[in-house]
């Protein structure tokens, strides 16, 4: 069964690796767990946390 967060309403986890000065995501996930497990796979990889995409409206109120 599906999430009823919309997709937009949930902190998302990213596997970021650093190539020549340059950063890029490898691999994304709403699971820090699996994130953390794949980072695993990349060597100098780091787990960046990225908030949900309405938290900035959420918190002007």
């Amino acid at each position: 069964m599906g999430c009823a967060c919309k997709g937009g309403n949930k902190t998302r986890y990213e596997v970021v690796v650093t190539t020549d000065g340059r950063e890029k995501v490898v691999f994304a996930s709403a699971s820090k767990p699996t994130a953390e497990s794949v980072g695993k796979r990349y060597a100098g990889s780091v787990i960046r946390e990225v908030p949900p995409k309405n938290a900035a409206e959420s918190t002007a109120k």
